[in-house]
């Protein structure tokens, strides 16, 4: 239903190829939509074995559509906890959410049931090949672009993964792509990072994150690395 609500919006108007951006978000679109498909196979095995339904595995993947939250709540659930905590987990790793909304919003403007479902694909891979674009209506395209793409691949896997392969055991680990989607957040964080002010929040919040790691609950490390933008506001010279 999103993906076809949002499919006129993908439209923009043509310019010349050489200064056009579309062809490198489809590639990029493309590259880690593939490089999630593996985790969505991943949720959907986790749901079965959960003691969940397969009408469990695409609810969760069409209307949470979170990869982290969903494994959260998938596990909390599986592991004999209640409804609360498997909702208060996945919030907290959601969390995240409010900033990259703050960073897309000036470039997804609209009517409010638009923005409503903008929001449906407000996840890290969408906003971060949208905020790579320099120009409004090419972050909008990234974004939509990319989350349109990765909803379609996440449901597709979720439920293969829940049908066909619920007895694969450990499949996704034991060929190592788990490795996959670390990875490509990397392509894409690496060519931002060419000034000194990013360099400092990427160095600041990865010390942050791995300093919690030992000590804190799962997904407060990742939301507490945001502080790391302080330091730049604190150490940038006033215009």
């Amino acid at each position: 239903m999103v993906v076809a609500s949002l499919r006129s919006h993908l439209v923009v108007t043509a310019v010349p190829a050489a200064s056009s951006p579309r062809a490198a978000i489809h590639r990029q679109s493309a590259s880690i939509a593939l490089a999630i498909a593996p985790f969505g196979v991943a949720f959907g095995i986790a749901v079965q074995h959960a003691g969940l339904s397969t009408l469990n595995a695409v609810g969760f993947s069409t209307l949470v559509f979170s990869g982290s939250a969903q494994f959260a709540a998938v596990t909390t659930l599986g592991a004999g906890g209640g409804v609360v905590a498997a909702v208060t987990a996945g919030v907290l790793l959601n969390l995240r959410s409010l900033a990259f909304g703050m960073a897309m919003a000036p470039d997804l403007r609209g009517a409010w049931w638009r923005r409503a479902l903008y929001s449906q694909l407000m996840i890290d891979e969408s906003t971060a090949i949208g905020t790579a674009q320099t120009d409004t209506r090419w972050r909008r395209y990234g974004y939509l672009c990319a989350g349109c793409s990765v909803f379609v691949v996440w449901n597709l896997t979720t439920l293969l993964g829940a049908v066909l392969l619920s007895d694969a055991g450990t499949l996704v680990h034991d060929w190592g792509i788990d490795a996959t989607i670390p990875a490509a957040f990397l392509a894409l964080l690496w060519p931002r990072l060419r000034d000194r002010a990013s360099r400092i929040v990427a160095a600041a919040g990865a010390a942050i994150t791995f300093g919690l790691v030992p000590m804190a609950p799962a997904g407060v490390p990742i939301i507490a690395a945001a502080l790391a933008v302080l330091l730049v506001v604190r150490t940038e010279p006033a215009p």
